[in-house]
């Protein structure tokens, strides 16, 4: 599991390239992982797609102790993740990035799953090298992401972070969405037939809505940029009105 030497980023802007990788491990659109000495790293998973989060760049799984990714930690195996880029919209160009994340797993701690209060352990990635690509480069070109720049907590509020974050409120939280344009412009909540958060940004947001006049669309500007996911959340909530988690 030797990486290649990738393309030398003297040329490069470095900071671009981190928040790019940044942004794809943020929002994968396919994960794969493969382990030293395990031929099924997805062995005694509830689900077959390994569930990725990124830490401030540190790639974090969950999974139960026993499994074969629990044992794999448990050994400090040496493992190589890919991750497919899920940023924009299928089919575009920004689909054809990918990651691929060298290191060695860590056992970081144990947690208890809010759905069912299992005991879970946390997987840790750490990391070793980064290679950011892109299907349609010549030769198949890597680029090198140094490591300081990838888990620099300036890319915390990254782009795919961002579109994961508004798809995560349209999907999972219509019910305080809708009552927060039902009390920002007086119209009854069963009058708003959906709402919708576009173009997520660290200093606002874009709201869009339908209710039974039409369609409608609103941008909303924070009282300040946030430097941080959970101040993001925050200025959202306060904007909103309403109690998004």
């Amino acid at each position: 599991m030797t990486p290649g030497p990738g393309i030398d980023t003297g040329r490069v802007d470095v900071s671009r390239l981190a928040a790019a990788a940044r942004s794809i491990l943020a929002c994968p659109q396919e994960v794969q992982l493969v382990v030293d000495g395990v031929d099924d790293v997805v062995a005694g998973l509830d689900e077959p797609d390994l569930d990725l989060q990124d830490h401030s760049g540190r790639p974090v799984f969950s999974c139960p102790a026993g499994s074969a990714l629990g044992q794999a930690a448990t050994d400090r195996r040496g493992a190589v993740l890919t991750v497919g880029s899920g940023l924009g919209s299928a089919g575009s160009p920004d689909r054809e990035a990918s990651l691929t994340l060298y290191g060695r797993l860590e056992a970081t701690g144990l947690e208890d799953c809010p759905c069912c209060g299992e005991v879970r352990m946390r997987v840790s990635l750490h990391l070793g090298y980064v290679l950011l690509s892109r299907a349609s480069a010549p030769d198949g070109a890597s680029f090198r992401v140094p490591l300081a720049d990838f888990v620099s907590r300036e890319h915390d509020l990254n782009r795919g972070f961002l579109q994961r974050s508004a798809e995560h409120a349209n999907s999972c939280h219509q019910d305080e969405l809708r009552r927060a344009v039902s009390t920002t412009t007086g119209t009854r909540v069963a009058e708003i037939a959906g709402v919708h958060l576009a173009d997520l940004r660290a200093d606002g947001v874009e709201l869009q809505w339908v209710d039974a006049s039409g369609g409608h669309r609103s941008e909303l500007t924070f009282a300040r940029s946030a430097r941080s996911a959970e101040e993001l959340g925050e200025l959202l909530r306060t904007e909103l009105h309403a109690g998004l988690c």
